[in-house]
Parts: structure tokens; C-alpha cells; sequence
């Protein structure tokens, strides 16, 4: 979840870092696998780890095992924004980078991950690529929105966050195996096309917080729940 801030980073704000610093005498930087051991960009890596578990599963067409493993890279991109605030002694730059690492880790976990299930679930049939295509767009154009202009104002976005994606085909999901195959496709093609379209569509979201954090914790864990009930009992 994009919410280190809009002023933590952006292209402008990350050069803004490095204006009137002299290249001669700029303090050397760490290498770049050390900015890992940061606790906010290691919750987002946690994150990107489970997205990459849900493609697998995806592909192997075992579903609940994939939602489970995007809600998961949901949960992290979550906290991964308020864990960084509450760190002390981050540095500017750090915070830029862990932004801009957010951004890209919400593509693969919000983007790539449902698309690939969309595809999957219509066995990968070309005709399910343009909906898979406008989730991923719709995601790409919204991050690249919000790393340049941030927030509308204080505690609004506009159009619907890309880490809602998650939550709504997690809940589409639950239709998967209570109707027809091709009537569940036909239900998640559709209900993707309209994610896609509300992600950049200009109406204004508020910004979720404080309370709300204790209801997304509790659908993660309830959502898991179901789901590895299903995964357990198609294993049987």
C-alpha cells in the first residue's frame, strides 16, 4: 500500500534528494541488497515473496492456494507503509527507495498475480489476454499517477487503490466451485474489466486507516481460513 507518504517519493522527489549535493564529496552508498535489511522494504519483499507463490500457484491452476498467497502479499503491502513511518533514523533517500519498491512489488502482488489467475481460469485462452492486459495497465498507470502527484489531498486517492484488487477477486473466488466453470470465468472476466476501470477512473477514495487495519487483518485470517479449508479438502 502506497502509503509511506507522497512526499517520501516520486521521480522528482528522489532527484530533489540529490540537488546542490556535490558527486565529489557525496557520502558513498550502501550496496543495494543491503537496503534489504530495512524492516519496511524486508515486509515488502515478505510481499513479493507470497505474489510470487500465488503466480506458482495460479499456473498450476490450484486456486486456493494462490488467494491465500496474494492476500498474504496484500497483508505485508499493508504494514509495510506504517512499519516505515514508526522507524526511526530513516533516511530520505531510504525512504524514497522503499516507496518506489512498494510500487513495484504492488504491480507483481496487484497486478500480475490476479491477471494470471484470470488467465488461468480460462485455461489460457487468448481471449481472456485483453482482460489480463487491463488489469496490469490499469495498475501501471494509477502507481506511475501516484508517484508523481501523491495523495489528491491529505487522506484521498484518486481512483481505487491498486492493493483493493486483492481483496475483491479473493471475494469473486469464493463463487469458484459453487457454479458452472465457464460461468465463474465469465464472472471474473467481468469483475477484473471493472477493477481495471475503477483503478483509474476519477472519482475519490478515502484513505483507509486506524480501525480499518484490525478489519483487513481479520479478512486476511477469515479469507485464509476458507480457502485453506478448501485446499484441505481437495486434497482429501
Amino acid at each position: 500500500m502506497n502509503d509511506e507518504s507522497s512526499e517520501d517519493f516520486g521521480i522528482e522527489r528522489t532527484q530533489a534528494i540529490e540537488k546542490g549535493v556535490d558527486p565529489a564529496v557525496r557520502p558513498r552508498r550502501k550496496n543495494i541488497f543491503a537496503h534489504a535489511a530495512d524492516l519496511a522494504n524486508a515486509f515488502t519483499l515478505a510481499g513479493l515473496f507470497c505474489a510470487v507463490l500465488g503466480i506458482y500457484f495460479a499456473i498450476q491452476s490450484i486456486f486456493s492456494a494462490a488467494v491465500i498467497a496474494l492476500l498474504w502479499a496484500t497483508f505485508f503491502d499493508w504494514f509495510d507503509g506504517p512499519i516505515a513511518r514508526r522507524t526511526k533514523g530513516r533516511t530520505a533517500e531510504l525512504r524514497a527507495l522503499g516507496g518506489q519498491l512498494d510500487s513495484l512489488v504492488d504491480i507483481v502482488s496487484s497486478g500480475v498475480g490476479p491477471a494470471i489467475l484470470l488467465l488461468s481460469v480460462g485455461a489460457f485462452n487468448p481471449w481472456f489476454i485483453p482482460g489480463a492486459f487491463a488489469l496490469v495497465a490499469s495498475g501501471v498507470l494509477r502507481l506511475s499517477y501516484f508517484n508523481v502527484f501523491g495523495l489528491e489531498d491529505e487522506s484521498t486517492y484518486l481512483g481505487l487503490p491498486i492493493d483493493h484488487n486483492v481483496l475483491i477477486v479473493a471475494l469473486v473466488f469464493l463463487l469458484e466451485g459453487q457454479i458452472e466453470r465457464t460461468a465463474f470465468a465469465v464472472v471474473l472476466y467481468t469483475a477484473i474489466v471493472m477493477i481495471a476501470a475503477l483503478g483509474v477512473m476519477p472519482f475519490r477514495m478515502h484513505k483507509v486507516g486506524g480501525g480499518w487495519y484490525y478489519v483487513f487483518v481479520v479478512f486476511v485470517v477469515s479469507l485464509t481460513a476458507v480457502y485453506g479449508w478448501r485446499l484441505w479438502a481437495d486434497m482429501l
